[in-house]
């Protein structure tokens, strides 16, 4: 049999390597989380090391878990999207197979630098600038393959599902490129090329958009795929996917000043952060409505179909967060909740409930696809790890909404002379039991990635090689 790849055949041979690593980052990154939040049940397991601090580790483990773990997600579906809706192979495989290892060289420079110390200190951007350049590297070539792409399509149409990954590829280089401008004293050495509260401005208005683009927009991409293939129903309204997706990348971009609230940044960029993050309520409702009416004559499915599952529920956790965050962006709401653990609380359900779940229910259904099988090995080790995704997250919001409110309380509680009523330690010790309810819902979240493991690998095993391949050759027309 001749093994060559007849020329609309898909690539799905990066798809493959980023799934998997997918699964291989999302156990370091959600064990290491596991790990840091015992810490601060014991502190012993500081280990006496500089290296193994929280300080330390905390920033490597949201690396590994945005970027490794959800940066490999969007990468092997993005990749397998726009080839099935546009009916065509990636424009150069060579390419595609440097941004997989590019990106994997990425991650590699920051487990070994960010516990050694070597840290611009800048949220979600610690990174210092050798890998900064890599990284930037990369990005530019998942561009120029992505969109590259598009324009050799067979289709007339780009589906909804490529704006969105095609908007988030576009606004985080961006991001990362202006933020990460600095002057270099050093190999593992720079400073920031802004000062002040405009570099404070800058990272946040990176930051928030990370989150935005990064973690929201490209996950839409997502969603607007993968939601309506496993309900087997078309998405509920394509007008308002187009009206989703100009509103929110049009408004997303300017909510970046509610993180600096009561800080150095002037009055009315604080106000204006607080506005469009309000505003951005609609938007983000109008996507969470558009996926969750997909599943209009489609409900009974869930009883038996724990990916669908996995993808609806990761909808309701993104229309849940996505109204907490404007609330918690209004003043008076932010002047209890701010530098509390109700924002580690926030963040964790979008991050586990949201993108790690619809990731999970993406690469389920995806996997099987691109190693020539009809379905994963076993639907019941979906059905587990669907439970202990739920209730793991569950456990992780609650505990921190309850320490939040607690700590936001106990540090604005005064005497009637005007001084503290609680010490910070307080707050510390209130806050303890959280803690252990939080490493808790953390470790049963992070075990069902064990159980996604071992179905992979049975799924992966039992596949052919030429099976395999024969799954990317199916007769193009019509194969989306």
């Amino acid at each position: 049999m001749s093994t060559a790849i007849s020329p609309t055949a898909y690539n799905y041979k990066v798809v493959r390597q980023f799934a998997i690593m997918t699964v291989v980052w999302g156990i370091l990154g959600m064990g290491l989380g596991v790990f840091i939040a015992s810490q601060l049940v014991w502190p012993e397991l500081n280990l006496g090391l500089e290296w193994t601090t929280f300080g330390r580790l905390r920033p490597l483990h949201t690396n590994l878990v945005i970027f490794a773990f959800g940066g490999c997600a969007l990468f092997g579906t993005s990749y397998y999207v726009v080839q099935r809706t546009c009916q065509t192979r990636l424009i150069s495989d060579s390419l595609a197979s440097f941004t997989f290892w590019g990106w994997q060289a990425v991650i590699l420079g920051a487990i070994i630098t960010l516990p050694l110390g070597y840290t611009t200190t800048k949220e979600y951007a610690e990174l210092e600038w050798p890998l900064a350049i890599l990284l930037a590297i990369v990005w530019v070539t998942y561009g120029i393959v992505f969109f590259g792409t598009i324009t050799k399509r067979k289709t007339k149409h780009i589906y909804v599902g490529n704006w969105f990954y095609g908007a988030f590829i576009v606004v985080t280089a961006m991001l990362h490129i202006v933020n990460h401008a600095s002057l270099p004293v050093s190999f593992f050495k720079s400073y920031s090329a802004y000062a002040g509260a405009t570099d404070a401005m800058i990272q946040w208005w990176y930051g928030h958009n990370a989150v935005g683009f990064f973690l929201t927009t490209g996950f839409l991409g997502m969603m607007y795929y993968f939601v309506p293939k496993q309900a087997e129903r078309p998405i509920y309204s394509y007008r308002l996917s187009i009206v989703h997706f100009w509103a929110l990348i049009t408004l997303y971009i300017w909510a970046g000043p509610h993180h600096l609230h009561y800080t150095a940044l002037p009055d009315w960029a604080q106000s204006l952060g607080m506005a469009m993050s309000i505003i951005l309520l609609a938007p983000s409702w109008g996507g969470m409505i558009n996926g969750m009416m997909t599943l209009s004559g489609a409900w009974h499915k869930l009883r038996t179909d724990p990916i669908l599952r996995f993808l609806v529920v990761s909808l309701a956790f993104y229309g849940m967060s996505t109204f907490e965050g404007p609330m918690m962006a209004i003043k008076t709401v932010n002047a209890l909740s701010h530098y509390t653990d109700w924002t580690i609380g926030h963040v964790h359900a979008g991050a586990l409930g949201w993108v790690a779940m619809i990731s999970i229910g993406a690469m389920y259904h995806m996997i099987p696809k691109v190693y020539g099988q009809k379905q994963m090995y076993s639907t019941g080790l979906i059905n587990v790890h669907f439970w202990l995704a739920t209730i793991g997250t569950v456990l992780y919001i609650a505990s921190m909404w309850v320490n939040g409110i607690t700590q936001g309380l106990m540090w604005r509680a005064i005497n009637d002379d005007g001084t503290l009523t609680y010490s910070f330690v307080e707050a510390l010790q209130a806050s303890h039991p959280g803690f252990i309810v939080r490493a808790l819902g953390g470790a049963i979240f992070a075990s069902g990635m064990l159980f996604m493991a071992y179905n992979v690998f049975r799924t992966v095993r039992a596949s052919n090689p030429v099976e395999a391949e024969a799954a990317s050759k199916i007769a193009v027309v019509g194969a989306h």
